[in-house]
């Protein structure tokens, strides 16, 4: 962890802070949606079972968020970690923040048992892909979309 910041565990409590970080996620690069479906995501998905991680600075503001899932891999059967959302805000990023975050997921998904961990990005989320990708993730499937309209 980079000197002067830390990490805690999060919980339900925190849905708040939560959707404010989804939001600010998914604004990144949709900034002309209004997201208020996000709610909704929180209180299907959002339970004790998926686990949430902040980092705050030195004034205990969160400043980055992990929060995982579960799933099942369609080919092997396996139950797997999924990454929800990692989301560190962009003027501390490049610290250490998201690597941080990365291997919080890791050891939490192999103190679970998990083989992988799975996550999406947005295709136009260059950054992200190399930052993962750097970490030895790879693409494993394509989610594909048709607008029908």
């Amino acid at each position: 962890m980079p000197e002067g910041f830390s990490v805690d565990r999060g919980s339900t409590t925190d849905r708040a802070l939560l959707l404010k970080f989804l939001h600010r996620s998914y604004r990144e690069f949709y900034p002309e949606t209004g997201f208020e479906h996000l709610q909704a995501t929180l209180d299907n998905y959002l339970t004790g079972d998926t686990p949430l991680w902040w980092v705050r600075n030195q004034s205990g503001i969160a400043v980055g968020c992990l929060w995982m899932g579960i799933t099942i891999d369609q080919i092997s059967g396996d139950r797997h970690s999924h990454i929800f959302l990692l989301y560190v805000i962009p003027e501390y990023r490049r610290q250490g923040i998201g690597s941080t975050l990365m291997q919080t997921a890791e050891n939490y998904a192999k103190e679970q048992g998990d083989r992988q961990i799975t996550l999406q990005v947005f295709c136009t989320n260059h950054t992200a892909q190399n930052f993962y990708q750097h970490l030895n993730y790879s693409p494993h499937s394509i989610l594909m979309s048709k607008p029908l309209t």
